[in-house]
Formats: C-alpha cells, sequence, structure tokens
C-alpha cells in the first residue's frame, strides 16, 4: 500500500507531499491540472521509462519517494531477495532522482540499485491502468499471458516445466544445428585444435622457463667477463702483500681497544666489524663461484635454440611461457568437448528427439489445463459484465492450434479473445470488433477477477473511465469499489459516480503565480466533496440542484458500499 508520495521539481509540481491510506481515493479537478502528473510519478517510482523532460523548468532534478507498507505482501520480499535487499520492518521506501542532464539515480530503502531492479520491485507494489491500458486487449499476443494469470495455480506449475524443457531442449537442438551447418568449419577447428595442443605439449614448456632461460643466457654469453671479474675480486681480497682483510682486521682490533672508552669508538669498532665479517663473506663466495664456474660451448647453442622455439610459440600463442600454458589449457578443454560432442553426435540427435516428443507431452497437458481455464474465465467475465451492463454480451476463448510439430517458448497454443456483442452476430475476434468504452469495461472486468490474486498492493486507475456514462459509469465506480476491498485503489476520474464511491478524494488544481505553472493538491471532507462532485455534475456554475445531486450521490454511494462490504 502506498502510504506517501513526495515529489519535488517534477514537470509543474514544484513541490508536493501526499499522504494516502486503505481503500477507494479519488483524485480529480480540471483536465490538464496535473492529475496524470502524479501518476506518472508513481509510474516512474514503480521503474517507468524516465527523461529528462520531466524536470521542472529552472530546476536540476526532479525527486521522487514513495513509501510503500509491503507487510501483506510476500511477493515484495521475495524478490527483494533476490536482489540482496529487504523491507525494513515490513516498508519499502522507492526513490529516483532524475537530472537534467539526463543521469538518473534510483534507490531502494536507501540502497543504490539499476532502474531494471527499481522495476522488479516496483511491479511487486503497484499495478497502474492508464486510460489506454484497455489498448493491451486490442493485442492478441497478450491475451494468452491473460489466460494463463487468470489460472496461475493450475497453469502455472505445468508452464514453468514447460519452459525450463524448452530451454533445454532449445540449447541443444541450436548444438546439433550449428554443428550439421558447419561441418566444414567444425573439421577446421577440430584440425587446428589438435595441432596447436600437440604443438604445446611437445614444447613441454615450464612456468617462468622463458625468464629462467634469458638470464642463463646472458651468464654464457658473457662468460668471460664474469670470470675476470670473480677471479679480480677474489685476487684482491686474498693478496698476501696487502691484504686488505688483514689491514681491516687491525683497525678492527685498535678500535675494540678503546671501545669501552667512549661510545663513539664503539660504533666504529662495530662498523670496521662489520666491514670486515661481510667482505670475508664475500670473499668466500667468490670462492665459490669460482670453483662453480664452468664452460659448456654447447649449452649456449642449446639454450638460443630453446629460447628460439618460445618465441615462435609466444608469437602464437601468448607473451611469455606461462601464457603459451594458459592458452594449451583452453585448447585441450576446446578439444575435449568438440571431441565429445562429436563422438555423442548420434546421442544428441537421440536426446533432442527424446526432448521433442516429451515437449509435445507436456505441451498438450499445458493445453488442456489452459481449455478447462478458459472456461472458467468465460464464466468469470460473463458475471462481471452482466454488473457492467453488458449482459449480452458473449466473451470466448478461442484456441488455434500451430503448425503440425510447432513448438513455442510458452507451449502450443495461439490464443485469442472473442466478442459477440449483439445477438444473432457471428463472435469476431475482439480487438477488431469492441469499442473504446467495451475494452475499458473488459479490462475492468478482468481487473476486477485478477485483483486478489495479483498480490500487489495498489492498484492505480487512470481515467479508465473515459467515454462512459450514467448507469455504465454507475457500474464502473461500484467495480473500482469492489477492487479496493481486496487492494488500495488510487483514481483518477471525470465522473461524479466514480469520486462519490471513494473512500478518499482530493481536488488538484493548477494555479499561475509570479509568471509560473504550479499544481496544487488539496484533500476534501464531506462539505468540500459535495461541491467538487456538484463542478463534476454542473461544470462552471454550481446550481442548488447540482448540490442537491452531488449529496444524493454521495448517499447513495455510502449505501452501496455497505452492500459491497456486507
Amino acid at each position: 500500500m502506498l502510504q506517501e508520495l513526495v515529489i519535488h521539481d517534477f514537470a509543474i509540481i514544484e513541490s508536493l507531499e501526499l499522504s494516502f491510506t486503505t481503500g477507494m481515493t479519488t483524485l480529480t479537478g480540471e483536465t490538464g491540472a496535473g492529475k496524470s502528473i502524479i501518476i506518472d510519478a508513481v509510474s516512474l517510482l514503480a521503474g517507468g521509462r524516465g527523461s529528462a523532460d520531466f524536470v521542472r523548468t529552472g530546476a536540476s532534478k526532479a525527486s521522487l519517494q514513495g513509501l510503500f507498507d509491503a507487510t501483506s505482501n510476500p511477493r515484495t520480499a521475495t524478490v527483494m531477495a533476490a536482489y540482496g535487499l529487504a523491507p525494513d520492518d515490513g516498508t519499502v521506501l522507492l526513490a529516483r532522482e532524475l537530472y537534467a542532464s539526463g543521469r538518473n539515480l534510483c534507490r531502494v530503502n536507501g540502497t543504490l540499485v539499476n532502474t531494471a531492479t527499481l522495476r522488479a520491485i516496483g511491479e511487486t507494489l503497484v499495478d497502474i491502468h492508464g486510460q489506454n491500458e484497455h489498448q493491451q486487449l486490442i493485442h492478441p499476443e497478450t491475451h494468452l499471458g491473460l489466460l494463463d494469470q487468470f489460472a496461475a495455480a493450475t497453469v502455472g506449475p505445468l508452464l514453468t516445466q514447460y519452459r525450463s524443457d524448452y530451454a533445454a531442449y532449445t540449447k541443444n537442438a541450436q548444438a546439433l544445428q550449428k554443428k550439421h551447418q558447419n561441418e566444414r568449419e567444425w573439421a577446421q577447428r577440430l584440425d587446428m585444435l589438435r595441432f596447436q595442443v600437440d604443438e604445446i605439449e611437445v614444447a613441454a614448456l615450464t612456468a617462468g622457463e622463458d625468464e629462467a632461460l634469458s638470464a642463463e643466457r646472458e651468464r654464457l654469453a658473457n662468460y668471460q667477463r664474469i670470470a675476470d671479474a670473480l677471479n679480480d675480486s677474489y685476487g684482491l681480497l686474498s693478496n698476501e702483500e696487502a691484504n686488505p682483510l688483514d689491514l681491516i682486521a687491525q683497525a678492527m682490533g685498535n678500535m675494540q681497544g678503546v671501545a669501552s672508552l667512549d661510545p663513539a669508538f664503539d660504533t666504529i669498532a662495530k662498523s670496521i666489524a662489520g666491514a670486515y665479517y661481510s667482505l670475508q663473506d664475500a670473499q668466500t663466495e667468490l670462492s665459490r663461484q669460482i670453483d662453480d664456474l664452468s664452460w659448456d660451448e654447447g649449452r649456449l647453442d642449446a639454450v638460443e635454440k630453446r629460447l628460439d622455439l618460445l618465441t615462435q610459440l609466444e608469437r602464437k600463442y601468448g607473451a611469455s611461457a606461462s601464457a603459451v600454458l594458459a592458452y594449451g589449457e583452453k585448447a585441450a578443454r576446446e578439444l575435449a568437448s568438440m571431441t565429445a560432442t562429436e563422438a555423442d553426435e548420434e546421442g544428441l540427435d537421440k536426446r533432442v528427439a527424446a526432448q521433442r516428443s516429451a515437449l509435445l507431452a507436456l505441451g498438450a497437458k499445458l493445453h488442456a489445463a489452459r481449455a478447462q481455464a478458459a472456461t472458467a474465465l468465460v464464466a468469470a467475465i460473463h458475471e462481471q459484465l452482466a454488473a457492467l451492463y453488458m449482459a449480452k454480451t458473449v466473451f470466448s476463448v478461442q484456441f488455434t492450434p500451430l503448425e503440425a510439430g510447432e513448438l513455442r517458448p510458452d507451449g502450443l497454443d495461439n490464443v485469442e479473445f472473442y466478442i459477440q456483442t449483439n445477438p444473432g452476430e457471428a463472435a469476431k475476434p475482439l480487438a477488431k470488433i469492441a469499442s473504446g468504452g467495451e475494452l475499458s469495461r473488459i479490462m475492468l472486468a478482468l481487473k476486477t477477477i485478477f485483483a486478489k490474486t495479483d498480490g500487489v498492493t495498489s492498484i492505480i486507475f487512470d481515467e479508465v473511465d473515459t467515454g462512459v456514462s450514467g448507469r455504465v459509469a454507475q457500474a464502473i465506480a461500484n467495480k473500482i469499489s469492489q477492487i479496493a476491498l481486496a487492494s488500495q485503489v488510487l483514481c483518477i476520474s471525470h465522473l461524479p459516480q466514480v469520486a462519490a464511491m471513494a473512500d478518499h478524494e482530493y481536488v488538484i488544481e493548477k494555479r499561475v503565480a509570479k509568471g509560473r505553472t504550479t499544481t496544487t493538491v488539496q484533500k476534501l471532507d464531506h462539505a468540500a466533496r459535495v461541491l467538487e462532485i456538484a463542478r463534476m455534475l454542473a461544470g462552471e456554475t454550481i446550481t442548488h440542484l447540482a448540490v442537491e445531486h452531488a449529496e444524493e450521490l454521495l448517499a447513495l454511494a455510502d449505501e452501496t458500499k455497505r452492500a459491497l462490504r456486507a
């Protein structure tokens, strides 16, 4: 249920805060006052398409907030959990900012989300029906979804299983088709992968080998230079006539003799001792390196050849030995997969055929469930249409079979709604012969049927009563009030009958001040409602008779609501 709506700098609305409660609320006012702008704001909060055009002239951004009570809507919590979110003590705060620059920010309970996430959550909270919503009925491709929605309890599990099985079948069928269509490319790819994997395996690389070989080549190529440096350095440290280690040892002994006399002397003594022992270690290491030093004339040639091989492989498969090995592993996996697919081609053929057969059988069960649901939907629609003064209208659900063996993602059915508006005439497609008023009433009949099972806590009707009057208008008002027994309903209307049936009423007005147009909203008490309904009845001049008629409408509405709730 929508509890609070806050709007700033949105279209012609500068600032607006509205509170809503349960039951049926109508928004009335003159044409162009901004009633539909409020619905646009709620639509954007529910994930509708945004635009910088919504930002009020002169403002940098438009901001919208809607606080919803979702305690009675477990579907909201389920969808939010899928995105790592959760209601806050049963409430959900949707917020959206549209910037004049085109930037768009969405939040759910303070957490930034993308528009798709906002839409997924918003759809569980709000169901908006515009004055052109009935146009959904003129598109036959939507009729199957409406039938499935009506029969969710019986059709839903079968449809879920069918879609899952269809996805698995499609994946295998596409793989098989791709292989058949690309035999030459498949064979060429296999040959190339076999060559690449063999070439890399024969090379027997090790990770980091290229770096180690490069270092070894540098040592071998500079053998004489290294040998001279080692021998000369060792000779200098081991000179019998003027051995630097002996001289440093003498200096160390001298300073150690006076180290206790002054901390500074002790520091010098320790520094000389450190240098002496470091040079001793260096002398020992020089001797070891000289002993290990050897010249293998053939080793440099072998290293050069190995590096040439690595360079060739790296030019083909990667920038290092590790990258070449990684490519080899990836190619080996692809080769194994393609080889297994090739070996299992006959098995894949059989599997696809079996999946197809199973889908056809499951599709037949799904059709039977839909056919049974269609009978129940027709009966329910006729009951609702009778209350909307369309008792002579015959509504039917027509199933058109697909071509033999054809499979579709949602089953084996073509479904289209038909109506017979006058006795003696043939039933024809609803999309072709129904008038706007008839479509509105059929849509409202469907909404009445679905209201208890939709799970949506707020339903918004934006002038769905356009084009009707008299007793039909009253019937529509009664239906909307009936829907409000199961869900919160917000309704924009120009009909006094609908306004009278509301539990709460707001009047929306457009005003011009200092050259700027703004929209204001005021909640009406009983006396103000009488005057507003009288205006809707009489127009610009409110007569005494119009006021009496308005009072009568409100009184009759109270009686009707008591009867509906009994």
